[in-house]
């Protein structure tokens, strides 16, 4: 499929020699003198990478179709995760390094959202926070309440966190996904 440089818009994904590019913004410019262009800024789907394109108004782009399916963690073996689709019940054996850091913040039975590509997952989108246990981390004492003070704590699913001291082990906290911060107790 392809589109034309015209008729970008935000959120696009374009199929490109550097790889699969999401459009995050575009304009539009017709200078004065010479023939109008399209400026962009475009997002690699797979490292996240942000670059600056310019393309000529009306030039064909290669256009990359986007399927986004509810799934459901249902378990890890080994080095894969297996996901199970909500709709057709088929099951889906993906690498944990296909998922990044997102895998950090899902756990068996959590429903995510996977960005396919052809059969290719490049993508997982979660949603701004998630709660996870804490497995490990230093007892928390009362009248620990010392502002700003923090220790590390390690979650259920292999990520460590900066907790403030009163957490202890047991606890499940709210995580920032985004930045992979604690945000409270849950």
């Amino acid at each position: 499929m392809s589109i034309s440089s015209n008729d970008l818009k935000n959120g696009i994904t374009l199929n490109l020699p550097e790889g699969l590019l999401t459009v995050v913004e575009f304009q539009h410019v017709k200078p004065g003198k010479g023939p109008a262009f399209v400026r962009t800024k475009l997002k690699n789907a797979r490292t996240g990478q942000v670059i600056d394109r310019t393309f000529r108004a009306g030039e064909t782009l290669g256009f990359a179709q986007i399927d986004k399916r509810e799934m459901q963690y249902l378990y890890k073996e080994g080095d894969e995760i297996i996901f199970m689709d909500n709709e057709t019940y088929d099951q889906m054996q993906v690498p944990s390094k296909n998922l990044g850091e997102s895998v950090y913040y899902v756990k068996e039975n959590d429903t995510v959202v996977l960005s396919m590509f052809d059969d290719e997952i490049i993508g997982v989108e979660l949603p701004a926070s998630v709660e996870l246990v804490i497995t490990d981390t230093e007892p928390g004492v009362q009248g620990d309440r010392v502002s700003g003070a923090r220790k590390p704590a390690k979650l259920e699913t292999g990520l460590t966190v900066q907790v403030p001291l009163f957490v202890g082990p047991g606890e499940t906290i709210k995580v920032d996904t985004r930045s992979g911060e604690y945000l409270s107790r849950a």
